[in-house]
């Protein structure tokens, strides 16, 4: 009967010979670029979960889209409740006003 192991199918991608192995290739290549684009996307996605983006001693937050001075954002804490009070005076006192 003859045809070895693959039963006469040939090799590469499904029997395809060399449409097969680009076939391969191009499968290989959309999973790289899919975990490439999640990377980015997770890395973006995560790194704004801290609401907050420092520069040149004004914060931008990512939540709201403003920015904001560091004193702005800890009254802002402290009015949603995530600070206690005494939170709230070590930060002050941190900040120096």
């Amino acid at each position: 009967m003859g045809g070895g192991m693959m039963g006469g199918f040939g090799s590469g991608f499904g029997g395809l010979g060399m449409a097969g192995g680009l076939l391969g290739l191009l499968f290989n290549l959309i999973i790289l670029i899919g975990l490439v684009w999640l990377i980015v996307w997770a890395a973006q996605r995560f790194g704004r979960a801290t609401g907050l983006g420092i520069q040149s001693g004004r914060a931008h937050d990512f939540t709201t889209g403003q920015t904001r001075s560091a004193r702005e954002i800890l009254d802002t804490r402290y009015a949603r409740g995530e600070l206690n009070r005494e939170e709230y005076q070590t930060m002050l006192n941190d900040l120096g006003s």
